[in-house]
């Protein structure tokens, strides 16, 4: 069951081990929004992304023993690396299944981490199946990307951060919209909030299309993606909600919001130009929902993640056009 205890146990674990990132302004990016734009760059985490407390966290809380027998994990690269960082730190090996069609640059990093990288197919292969067999041939631990008690614990610590910055900066109430995959990072946030800022509230950010999370919020319970690639948001494209996390998003967050790949690539160079932070398109996603979804937020305040910077060259030139 997850609860506010093992967050902070997690931020215990953490401390000295992740960067404490800060929340940063724009007087234009509050322009185009309409509101006061707070973001928090976990782009600027150790290996570019948020995944790498979910990462730390999970691996510092196995027993030594079966830690030391190595882990196995499932990602479009961000958690890859974020456990291939954290195994490489703890001395224990790790194996990284990653869909081939992940930008270069994640699985060329994951491997450059010292895990063994295996791929699949991602629209015909199940890596659920393929990281079961794989952990019980060789005795590792799965630490799944978003469904995992400690990975939510590790992801939470970011909300225990917004909070204590949030007061620090006088606001009391706020969306905080969150780069939604499968809803570790957003429930992980949700039940810090709760605890220690009742007066913020996490909402997901996913690509059109790929909405699973908002549509499972408006009609109750857990709804499927249609089609699993496609958006260029390819760190939060998941098939659903996580069992552990969607009931937590279901009791604390608010409305979902969308926006399309487009924007996501909008908000990529904003971010840039006006906070000279590299961000991921998946993970621009909340920036982008804050700055082309005014109408659908209420107050003074927003906060957003920026969940990644893992971006390819070639997709950031592209984002970057976006300016001209």
């Amino acid at each position: 069951m997850m609860n506010i205890e093992m967050i902070r146990a997690a931020a215990a674990r953490l401390q000295g081990h992740v960067r404490r990132t800060p929340l940063l302004s724009s007087p234009f990016l509050d322009e185009i929004a309409g509101r006061r734009v707070w973001v928090k760059p976990e782009c600027l985490q150790h290996t570019g992304s948020f995944k790498f407390r979910g990462g730390w966290s999970a691996l510092s809380a196995l027993d030594p023993d079966t830690r030391a027998k190595g882990v196995i994990a499932f990602s479009s690269g961000n958690h890859a690396q974020g456990v291939a960082l954290a195994a490489k730190l703890h001395g224990v090996p790790s194996v990284i299944i990653m869909p081939a069609d992940a930008p270069r640059l994640k699985i060329e990093n994951t491997r450059a981490l010292g895990a063994e990288v295996v791929l699949y197919d991602r629209a015909n292969e199940d890596r659920n199946a393929i990281g079961a067999r794989l952990a019980a041939e060789r005795g590792l631990t799965l630490i799944k990307p978003y469904d995992d008690a400690q990975v939510i614990a590790g992801q939470g610590t970011t909300g225990l951060e917004i909070a204590q910055q949030a007061a620090e900066l006088g606001i009391t109430s706020a969306d905080v919209i969150v780069c939604c995959g499968g809803g570790g990072l957003t429930s992980g946030i949700a039940l810090a909030l709760e605890a220690d800022a009742p007066g913020l509230r996490a909402r997901p950010a996913e690509p059109a299309g790929f909405d699973d999370v908002a549509r499972s919020l408006a009609q109750g319970s857990i709804a499927r993606n249609p089609a699993l690639s496609g958006s260029i948001c390819d760190a939060i494209v998941t098939p659903q909600p996580g069992d552990l996390t969607f009931p937590i998003m279901k009791r604390l967050c608010g409305p979902g919001l969308v926006a399309t790949d487009d924007e996501a690539l909008q908000a990529v160079a904003q971010a840039f130009n006006r906070l000279k932070v590299v961000a991921e398109p998946g993970g621009a996603i909340a920036l982008a929902a804050a700055l082309f979804r005014r109408d659908q937020i209420e107050g003074d305040d927003v906060i957003v993640t920026i969940s990644g910077g893992n971006v390819d060259a070639d997709m950031f030139a592209r984002a970057l056009a976006t300016l001209n």
